[in-house]
């Protein structure tokens, strides 16, 4: 008895976690819960954060993203002498084999253009993730709660480069 029990337990939960996945695939990647944070009514951009694992032998690229806003890139976070500064990336390597995180603090997107229309939780936001190998897919950010994890400030960001 106890046996059913842990099994029917063990079906439940895969089932569950199954059913709250947010994963995309495209060729020999998968993109996994693309997010973003809640944003300030006065927020000019705000940041978006998934994880894609490359599943085959080749590596592959991330090389741009598209979203219904006047300026979407892909940027990353150095910090030099105690100052965090975000910079524009051309691409982000997707290593065979390996799973590669879009996070505050590191590689993220870049939405910027918000123009008074903040991200409210709950939202969702479309947009197409675009492989230098594997091409397009199309997925949606969530748009969560800030929480702990969001180290980033985008709010200063402007649309000139």
């Amino acid at each position: 008895m106890k046996n059913l029990f842990f099994a029917a337990t063990a079906t439940l939960l895969s089932m569950s976690t199954c059913a709250f996945a947010h994963d995309f695939k495209v060729g020999a990647l998968v993109i996994s819960d693309p997010m973003t944070f809640n944003t300030a009514a006065t927020a000019k951009s705000g940041g978006g954060y998934l994880e894609v694992t490359n599943t085959g032998d080749t590596p592959d690229r991330l090389v741009g993203v598209k979203a219904d806003f006047p300026k979407v890139m892909l940027h990353t976070t150095e910090e030099k002498d105690g100052i965090a500064r975000m910079m524009h990336v051309d691409g982000i390597n997707i290593p065979a084999g390996e799973t590669v995180a879009l996070e505050p603090g590191g590689f993220h997107v870049m939405f910027m253009g918000l123009g008074g229309d903040p991200f409210e939780v709950g939202e969702e936001i479309p947009a197409t993730l675009i492989f230098e190998k594997a091409g397009e897919v199309e997925v949606t950010f969530n748009v969560k709660e800030r929480g702990a994890r969001d180290k980033a400030n985008h709010s200063d960001h402007k649309l000139s480069n």
